[in-house]
């Protein structure tokens, strides 16, 4: 993507509101936030449920798009561009992580992370080579052909990981990652985002409501009813 004139934030959200509904049945969850994310980023939202931090995501993701306010994604300003160019966006700069794993059940580790070149047209022999690399990043080289229900819940969530990363996305958004899993699971797959952040630079914006995961990222934003409340900056590692 070009950017615009000037130097902007990677990822910059200004006096973002977020409306759903009308008249006596609005409901406002986002009342004007305001949150930049630098390239290279590993970044926290927190804040309780009903504090607008998914709805936050979920535009970041181009899943949703403000009622006002602009966000602006490497300089071009998202609320100008089409459906489609939502969804190109979306398709090739933008990663996505779940609670829920999302993977296709009779589908193998491999296959399922191949699933967004397919999407782009890639030729088999790329996709098989892009996705064992991808697999191997997230600690599960030799696990090419188990399907979810040969794996754990921790496995399953690495399958997800790799296939977000598969497309060697600008940003990764995850989405209460570690939601679905106890306490050991949770700290290898922080620890491996945290990793990818490190290792890899990848720019990782991640909705958690556990502090000890917010602990790995670089930043933690707190939100509640619907606004910027605070924001800490930690180290890296709990």
């Amino acid at each position: 993507m070009t950017a615009g004139s000037g130097h902007r934030p990677f990822i910059e959200m200004r006096a973002v509101t977020r409306v759903y509904g009308r008249g006596q049945a609005a409901m406002q969850a986002l009342r004007g936030v305001d949150l930049t994310v630098e390239r290279g980023d590993f970044v926290a939202v927190m804040g309780a449920s009903g504090s607008g931090k998914s709805t936050c995501l979920n535009i970041l993701g181009c899943l949703d798009t403000p009622t006002a306010g602009t966000y602006h994604f490497q300089g071009v300003d998202v609320g100008r561009l089409s459906r489609n160019q939502r969804a190109l966006l979306r398709r090739h700069y933008l990663g996505f992580v779940f609670q829920g794993y999302n993977l296709l059940d009779r589908t193998s580790a491999l296959e399922n992370v191949e699933l967004p070149l397919i999407y782009r047209g890639m030729a088999a022999n790329h996709r098989r080579s892009r996705a064992r690399r991808a697999l191997a990043a997230v600690g599960l080289a030799g696990w090419e052909k188990h399907t979810p229900a040969e794996l754990s819940g921790g496995q399953q969530q690495r399958v997800a990981i790799a296939r977000a990363i598969v497309t060697d996305p600008e940003v990764l958004l995850a989405d209460e990652p570690t939601g679905n899993l106890d306490s050991a699971r949770s700290r290898e797959i922080i620890a491996l985002l945290a990793n990818l952040n490190g290792e890899r630079g990848q720019t990782i914006v991640m909705v958690t409501h556990e502090s000890e995961m917010a602990a790995f990222a670089g930043r933690s934003v707190l939100f509640r009813d619907g606004l910027v409340a605070g924001e800490t900056r930690g180290g890296k590692g709990g």
